[in-house]
């Protein structure tokens, strides 16, 4: 199981949300600027980051210069979610170097674009969020309900080729309570795909136990800035056989 850093933006600096809330916004300044924050996890081994535009998700701006600023110095791998409600945005942010687009709304409102998307690169640049509350999906910034459970999203994507899911509790996200297991235990039992799992992780022994279910990757965001483990100690935990 890979292990990947979050860094979510908003107003051009590093937060954490509590739920998706934005009034709940801690700012992470003392880790520096955002380049700074992505080559801090870059040095102590991230191989990928994962990171969100939280303007963009809600509607009030992007941080798409900081993102590109990042894509060049740290040379990583990167996926990006938030505000992409068009096949234009993502094909956008794909070239500026983003490896990954991170599809919500834009997904469930027009699943046609997401096979338009696949076909425009010679990689799939796609990864579908299924950001869930209460068993159901959730789109337009954790807004909006959809009729699809995880499980009929999965199979209505996976028709459509995307193998790729990132997976977020949103009960769980920012409150280091610990991962939705069986939501993701369930996901994980689908063919043929790839889980990323968000959303609760707030101690190594919460790695193992999404390491067992079947995860394939494990994004991090809180319990990295609130010091509960370092990266290195996750991706020792998280990769030894």
């Amino acid at each position: 199981m890979k292990v990947i850093p979050a860094i979510d933006l908003m107003n051009g600096k590093v937060v954490r949300l509590s739920r998706g809330d934005p009034n709940t916004a801690k700012v992470y300044e003392q880790w520096g600027t955002p380049v700074q924050v992505a080559l801090r996890w870059k040095g102590q081994g991230a191989a990928k980051l994962h990171i969100i535009d939280l303007d963009a998700a809600f509607g009030r701006g992007e941080n798409r210069s900081v993102i590109s600023e990042i894509t060049r110095a740290s040379g990583l791998p990167i996926q990006v979610g938030g505000g992409i409600r068009t096949v234009a945005t993502a094909e956008g942010l794909v070239k500026l170097g983003v490896n990954h687009v991170i599809l919500g709304s834009l997904a469930f409102s027009a699943p046609e674009s997401v096979s338009k998307l696949r076909k425009m690169f010679r990689f799939d640049p796609v990864i579908v969020a299924l950001d869930n509350k209460d068993g159901k999906v959730m789109v337009a910034g954790w807004k909006e309900q959809t009729p699809f459970t995880i499980s009929k999203a999965l199979s209505k994507f996976t028709a459509l080729g995307v193998r790729r899911f990132l997976v977020t509790s949103i009960a769980k996200d920012g409150l280091l309570s610990g991962p939705d297991i069986e939501t993701l235990r369930e996901a994980c039992h689908h063919p043929g795909i790839e889980v990323i799992a968000a959303g609760g992780i707030s101690k190594i022994s919460d790695l193992i136990a999404l390491k067992n279910v079947g995860v394939a990757e494990v994004v991090i965001g809180k319990a990295l800035y609130e010091g509960r483990f370092t990266l290195t100690e996750a991706i020792e935990s998280a990769e030894a056989e």
